[in-house]
């Protein structure tokens, strides 16, 4: 395949999707505005019966540990007492998490001065990469800067939020109200908490974003740019311009989606006949699927999911290949029943990673909201799209039953085990409107701070058009538009990748 690059001028690690059509109906959007913002639950006991004793009892804003290695690395571990609502009066009993950040140098740099530069992963929902070793974009980023991994907000190490912690605020509707601190706004405050108690001087910092962590940095750009030195955005451009654009995102996705689809079958045209077998074994199975280990449900729709990890990622064709090739047990005495392997169930619950990290399922269509609610946006346009991904329909037509890609489904919170006691939850989160913004577009317009920009020309998660014309609404921003990597290019090449967006901003390279 040619390269195609130019100088002109973006969730996820892993994931899936699929449609089943609902009939719950969410509670009242009335009943669940009523509780007031005291009734959060607070991240510590609130046993403290005067402000002395409440002043006290409040954790340190910042606490670091002490240097630790890897090979040819050495890391330092922060931890913050941020407010759970930037917004509320500062005080002692307001209710605080922690937020974690990781601070990698190169061997032997520990007490060098040098820049800082934060990193800002993908999701949302999901935590910084955990350095092994001194190897890809990080290596190469220690040249120069010392390295901040973030967990944002719910994820990792900062205060993380999975079934089994949510399970503690036991109401759906303050459930909703606290998972409502969880999005990028917020993680842009952290991060201005962070570099104010951090970066000596409190200077300005560069900044990484990958994919959502990009959408994350248009943010930062939007509301604190006087914290920016720099911006590096890669497939990280969002949606601007609409109370809610997720509408106008799946459309464009599915598109990409169904061209994945096709080069997929392409590659291995096998496997059009093993998906026709396992849809036609699901459909006939008791209850219309198989139980997984987790205790989820393998059905016709939830194996379309494999797609978003499948399809987009670098490899992830071979990968999705040689899962398919393990599907059936082997019949060991003529006549016994045909049987779906463990292997490849215990495979599709280890794809499907929103059991672990429930934030990604919980707010995935709000990222895309500001003051209007997504409704569910993928499963409409999945129902437009219907009779075209419809996995029974093409399985009796003979067609390639179509994988899905980064979409989330209202059937998620019945056919993932994990899901079940959030999905009161997330019907009503996909009703909510009270969205603050995201982005500000005036601001954008005139932006002064340093970006670059690599927007991948194939990207399954981040369409194309949509980020270019993002693009042109942020001043000065250097693209770097090629299809030598897909939406994982960081991962993928890294150094290179993170040395070609140094060049936009260093101006080794020319504006034309």
């Amino acid at each position: 395949m040619a390269v195609v690059t130019s100088s002109l001028r973006c969730a996820t690690a892993a994931a899936l999707a699929l449609h089943h059509h609902h009939h719950h109906q969410p509670a009242s959007l009335a009943v669940r505005l009523r509780f007031p913002r005291h009734r959060i639950p607070t991240s510590r006991a609130m046993s403290s019966s005067s402000p002395a004793a409440d002043a006290a009892a409040a954790p340190a804003p910042h606490q670091a540990g002490p240097w630790y290695a890897v090979p040819d690395l050495s890391l330092r571990d922060h931890r913050f007492a941020v407010p759970l609502d930037h917004s509320s009066p500062a005080s002692p009993s307001a209710p605080r998490i922690t937020v974690f950040a990781r601070e990698v140098v190169a061997a032997g740099k520990e007490e060098t001065l040098l820049p800082y530069l934060v990193y800002l992963q993908g999701g949302p929902g999901y935590e910084s990469p955990r350095p092994t070793e001194a190897s890809g974009w990080v290596k190469k980023a220690c040249e120069e800067y010392r390295v901040l991994l973030l967990d944002q907000r719910g994820t990792g190490l900062s205060t993380p939020l999975t079934t089994s912690s949510l399970s503690q605020i036991t109401s759906a509707a303050e459930q909703v109200e606290y998972l409502k601190h969880f999005r990028a706004d917020n993680i842009v405050k952290d991060a201005e908490f962070i570099r104010r108690h951090l970066v000596p001087d409190a200077k300005p910092w560069t900044i990484l974003g990958q994919s959502y962590g990009g959408f994350c940095a248009v943010t930062y750009l939007s509301f604190a740019p006087e914290g920016l030195k720099a911006v590096l955005l890669t497939g990280g451009l969002p949606p601007l311009g609409k109370p809610c654009t997720a509408e106008t995102v799946y459309r464009a996705c599915f598109k990409q989606v169904q061209q994945q689809n096709e080069k997929y079958y392409k590659r291995f045209p096998q496997d059009v006949q093993v998906v026709h077998e396992v849809v036609r074994y699901l459909s006939e199975s008791e209850g219309g699927g198989v139980l997984l280990p987790s205790g989820g449900r393998l059905t016709p729709k939830m194996l379309q999911c494999l797609g978003l990890a499948g399809l987009g990622f670098s490899g992830g064709f071979e990968r999705l290949h040689y899962l398919l090739e393990r599907v059936w047990d082997p019949v060991l005495v003529p006549g016994a029943k045909k049987n779906i392997s463990y292997y490849f169930l215990k495979e599709f619950d280890m794809w499907v990673g929103f059991d672990q990290n429930p934030l990604y399922a919980l707010l995935h269509e709000s990222i895309y909201c500001e003051g209007s609610s997504s409704k569910w946006s993928a499963d409409k346009i999945f129902n437009e799209n219907g009779s075209l991904f419809d996995p029974i329909k093409a399985t009796e037509e003979g067609r390639p039953v179509f994988l899905t890609g980064e979409m989330v489904f209202p059937c998620f919170f019945d056919e993932i085990n994990a899901l079940r006691p959030l999905k009161e939850a997330a019907h009503l989160l996909a009703e909510e409107e009270d969205w603050p913004p995201l982005y500000d577009i005036s601001v954008l317009n005139n932006n002064k701070v340093p970006v670059a920009a690599a927007v991948y020309y194939e990207d399954m998660y981040v369409n194309f058009n949509i980020a270019k014309e993002t693009a042109s609404q942020i001043a000065g921003i250097r693209l770097w538009v090629t299809n030598e990597y897909p939406h994982s290019g960081l991962r993928d090449g890294g150094p290179h990748v993170f040395e070609h967006l140094m060049g936009l901003l260093k101006g080794k390279r020319p504006l034309f």
